[in-house]
């Protein structure tokens, strides 16, 4: 398994971000995909989940801002993130069961 995240940089607040996720090494279509982050000084938190039938997750936290997506046809997955705040800065992380990515930093800062 490989997940492969991209996308991270330094916005202001309000600004926007897509990170994305190259997986490869599993059947990607049946596959539950997730993205969790972690701030500094804070434990691994879930963030989103799409299923395999698409069906969107998000913690309360997020919802309404962010949004979710995968393209099957290239084993990808999606995080458009809006209206970004200072609280959402962490290292993102792509993951699947008990897979995850390298991670993407995410700073949003003034």
């Amino acid at each position: 398994v490989q997940l492969v995240e991209s996308g991270g940089g330094l916005v202001q607040p309000g600004g926007s971000l897509r990170l994305s996720c190259a997986a490869s090494g599993f059947t990607f279509e049946s596959a539950d995909m997730a993205w969790a982050r972690q701030a500094p000084g804070k434990g691994l938190e879930w963030v989103s989940t799409i299923s395999s039938d698409g069906g969107p997750y998000y913690v309360g936290s997020v919802k309404g801002r962010f949004t979710i997506s995968r393209d099957n046809a290239k084993n990808m997955v999606y995080l458009q993130m809006n209206n970004l705040q200072p609280e959402d800065t962490a290292v993102y992380y792509c993951k699947m069961s008990r897979y995850r990515g390298q991670g993407t930093q995410v700073t949003v800062s003034s």
